[in-house]
């Protein structure tokens, strides 16, 4: 049974006409600009979005969700304003990257890359089994262990990147994640009976809800 279906993608920054020019070249992705300086990458469906907006606080700890990037040549990213954190070696098949902001990414090389540049949303966990079969019922999908610990979902209903995946990491969550993804729901009971608390309720400000999941990751759900 599926509770809800992907909708978008947020980021937060502190300067999102940067931000967002780097993700639109990086991604080929079409960036718009509003006048408050936020803006909106769009793609060949509305799936595709990613919004880019403006928060006060600044980036202090690793991020907690990732992009995974498909890119032909690790100097197009740099020259885009990406710095290499930790470069491809042994059995590490990419290249651990940061944005403009500081905000990690991972590069992943191919002589000719897709069409689709971004190929995994990937979310730091505590208990990455749990998270994803949680995100697995949540989506309506099957969830699979993969090598080293971590686990997948694909084949999320309308979602344009192939795959979520869950990854063990030591650390505990401590501030709000500068990455978030957005769902659309009929109803908003149904993730709140699954273990998703709500954060927020629609008011004169907003008209969605905001919730975390069991382990605190924030994320919006429209109701349909």
């Amino acid at each position: 049974m599926t509770i809800a279906r992907y909708k978008d993608l947020c980021m937060d920054a502190g300067g999102p006409a940067r931000l967002g020019v780097f993700w639109a070249t990086a991604l080929g992705l079409t960036w718009h600009v509003r006048d408050n300086g936020e803006g909106l990458l769009t793609g060949p469906t509305k799936r595709h979005a990613i919004w880019v907006s403006n928060v006060p606080e600044p980036r202090t700890v690793k991020n907690r969700v990732h992009l995974d990037v498909y890119a032909r040549d690790l100097a197009d990213l740099q020259a885009l304003g990406a710095t290499v954190l930790e470069p491809q070696t042994g059995q590490r098949k990419w290249t651990v990257m940061a944005d403009p902001e500081g905000g990690e990414f991972c590069a992943f090389l191919r002589a000719e890359p897709r069409d689709e540049r971004l190929h995994a949303l990937v979310v730091d966990c505590a208990d990455p089994e749990a998270q994803a079969r949680w995100w697995a019922s949540v989506y309506g999908v099957d969830a699979a262990a993969m090598n080293n610990g971590w686990f997948s979902l694909e084949g999320i209903p309308d979602m344009p990147i192939r795959s979520m995946d869950f990854v063990p990491v030591p650390e505990q969550k401590t501030v709000k994640n500068r990455i978030h993804w957005d769902v659309t729901v009929p109803a908003v009971a149904p993730l709140a009976s699954a273990g998703a608390v709500v954060l927020r309720e629609p008011d004169d400000d907003i008209g969605w809800y905001v919730l975390a999941d069991p382990e605190g990751n924030e994320f919006c759900a429209f109701t349909e």
